[in-house]
């Protein structure tokens, strides 16, 4: 059995191919066809006639994920396995960016970052998992499009906010946690002050929520308002920019409800039972997570969300911790409103946190602290398939506790010496080989 290499560099529209062997040598030369129908049968042609003409041959396909501009290739390569000896794959572009630079590639083209695709599927094969389906990519663009809508509507909110406080600042005391639905109701049909002042209190209190009483002191605010702002085109801007939110209202609500009616899963449920979580929060993580066997462990999940620390020393030199943040934003975002509401919610991370700020660390260090512990408690519910349960973190980390303390005393990195007094290292690593080599108990002091 031969294996090929088929290296592809998805662009908008097209894609450039190249098919290397296993010693990273080209058997044919490099091709572009376009995203099309026709390029499409193109390239099953090429295909088929190589591996008629290699009828041992296994090829080897993978692309890099470039925002969904790939899908088109690899559905089409995945339709190929049925009748050709074909596998497929995505990879993660920044593994191929880097390994270019490890073979100090200097020159970028199209045909040379499919060639780049291709020794990465040679010198990486543990890194490249080929026929995965990912079941869950529609339901993530569904998630993506609610998130879109939502930053819209606080954006819409931030400048509705700005023009009802000359047009009518009064109604501002209404929205101090948030905005009711009666509030904008109720400035679409009184855009300002102006035109609040003259309105009947039969027909304010038609609105939904608002009764007589609440009516007679809105008009009677809106006639000793201070508003400066009484013309036309600010109440149009009111009048438009609440009828877009109210809009936006209805299709973040609609989309919300496709979204919980279509991803009905059992880890969701487990995933609710930790204070912090709601209903959305834990569909979002599971279309991230996908499943948990894809994480060895819990490292591993930590680092693809970027929530892990990262570091650099060598040395003398040492730099601060801070967190990686290389992984999806929005689970990062909800990871922190998680954190945000367990130090006031949930007795263990709140007791977590403050531990962080007790050794020194700053409100935001010590959030992201909680946002660690928060994605690991969710790795092991989903490992073990138990809900939330503070005693089983609390023996957990009694174990970790132990286990760390006879790690310590092993010595591993010093194992087949210890320090030498003689040796010509620098003021500060004699300081620190110092502060290593004193008992625990003085450390501690």
């Amino acid at each position: 059995m031969t294996n090929f290499y088929l290296g592809i560099d998805v662009s908008k529209g097209y894609a450039d191919f190249v098919l290397f062997d296993a010693n990273k040598k080209p058997v044919m030369d490099s091709f572009q066809l376009d995203d099309t129908f026709p390029g499409h049968c193109s390239l099953y042609a090429i295909l088929e006639d190589f591996l008629q003409r290699h009828p041992e041959a296994t090829v080897y396909a993978a692309l890099e994920s470039t925002g969904g501009y790939e899908n088109n290739w690899f559905n089409a390569l995945c339709s190929f396995q049925a009748s050709l000896n074909v596998h497929c794959a995505r990879l993660n572009p920044c593994g191929v960016k880097n390994n270019s630079k490890a073979a100090l590639n200097r020159i970028k083209t199209d045909p040379l970052s499919a060639r780049d695709v291709a020794e990465y599927m040679i010198a990486h094969p543990d890194k490249v998992y080929f026929d995965q389906e990912d079941q869950f990519a529609s339901l993530r663009k569904q998630a993506k499009f609610i998130s879109i809508l939502t930053k819209q509507r606080t954006q819409l909110f931030n400048q509705l906010e700005t023009i009802i406080y000359s047009a009518y600042p009064d109604i501002l005391t209404y929205c101090r946690d948030n905005t009711p639905d009666w509030v904008l109701s109720f400035l679409q049909q009184y855009p300002t002050a102006a035109h609040a002042a003259q309105a009947q209190v039969a027909d304010v209190a038609k609105i939904p929520y608002v009764t007589k009483q609440k009516a007679q002191q809105l008009i009677h605010e809106a006639q000793n308002s201070v508003a400066s702002a009484t013309d036309e085109t600010s109440a149009q801007l009111v009048s438009t920019i609440v009828g877009q939110i109210k809009q936006l209202n209805t299709t973040i609500k609609k989309q919300t409800k496709l979204l919980y009616d279509n991803c009905s899963l059992p880890e969701v449920e487990l995933l609710k039972s930790f204070p912090g979580i709601g209903e959305y929060a834990a569909i979002v993580l599971m279309l991230h997570i996908q499943t948990v066997h894809r994480f060895p462990s819990v490292k591993k999940l930590c680092a693809y969300f970027g929530v892990h620390p990262v570091f650099n020393e060598s040395g003398d030199a040492s730099g601060l911790f801070r967190m990686s943040k290389q992984g999806n934003r929005e689970v990062r975002h909800i990871l922190f409103m998680a954190a945000f509401s367990g130090i006031t919610h949930n007795p263990l991370i709140k007791e977590y946190y403050h531990r962080q700020l007790q050794k020194g660390l700053s409100g935001m260090a010590a959030l992201g602290a909680c946002m660690h512990k928060i994605l690991r408690i969710i790795y092991g519910m989903l490992k073990s398939g138990q809900p939330f349960d503070p005693e089983i973190d609390k023996y957990n980390r009694e174990n970790s506790k132990a286990y760390n303390k006879e790690k310590k005393q092993e010595g591993k990195q010093r194992r087949y010496q210890n320090f030498d007094n003689n040796a010509p290292v620098s003021r500060r690593q004699r300081q620190k080989r110092k502060e290593q080599s004193e008992p625990q108990s003085t450390s501690s002091t």
